[in-house]
């Protein structure tokens, strides 16, 4: 099975994203908790997943 680059991906786990964006795990679940409704948000049952 292939693996797609992070860089070619439209969304994000949390964990993609903070390798992504060098932040921290627990700063982005931070900001994700604090913008439930951000428009840099797709929920996929009850994860976010981010856009990039």
């Amino acid at each position: 099975m292939e693996k797609i680059p992070v860089w070619e991906k439209y969304t994000l786990s949390i964990e993609e994203a903070a390798a992504y964006f060098r932040i921290g795990e627990n700063k982005l679940c931070n900001l994700v908790a604090d913008n439930r409704t951000a428009k840099f948000l797709l929920w996929n049952g009850n994860r976010p997943q981010i856009k990039r």
